[in-house]
């Protein structure tokens, strides 16, 4: 199966493809549960097509990987067909991204890793420091009520 095979409104679809890009992720909330959501663009041989990323499969998914669907699910949105895992279909990834192997293969680096650190140390001083400065400027506030007779 390839991406020009798809059909709008086709079920048990089951493909590799590579992901092109992964878009911004946006939250929201359903029948009042919160849930996350990104669009991606996937490609094979034949083309390419929009995947919608459902909350945790947006954090296994980066740019440049292999990844297979099973079960998936085209639907449509303005206009276009969408891939999705939908509700039964499974992502896994098949193959990371080329940056994703070296980062898991090459050992830390202690240096940049220290001067992160202190960088994120020297910003949380920062802003306590600013904190603590915009509560003392604060005019204080009685908690007294006036009584009359």
């Amino acid at each position: 199966m390839t991406i020009k095979d798809l059909q709008i409104r086709q079920g048990n679809v089951d493909l590799v493809v590579d992901i092109v890009d992964v878009g911004e992720e946006r939250e929201f909330e359903k029948f009042g549960k919160r849930g996350r959501v990104a669009t991606a663009v996937a490609k094979d041989e034949s083309g390419d097509i929009k995947l919608t990323l459902w909350n945790e499969d947006i954090d296994k998914v980066k740019s440049g990987d292999k990844i297979h669907i099973v079960n998936g699910y085209v639907s449509e949105w303005q206009g276009e067909p969408q891939l999705t895992t939908g509700k039964f279909g499974k992502l896994e990834v098949v193959e990371a991204s080329e940056a994703e192997k070296k980062e898991m293969t090459e050992p830390p680096n202690e240096e940049e890793n220290k001067k992160i650190l202190q960088e994120a140390e020297e910003k949380v001083e920062e802003a306590e420091k600013k904190r603590a400065k915009e509560k003392l400027s604060e005019e204080p506030v009685s908690e007294e009520e006036e009584i009359e007779d």
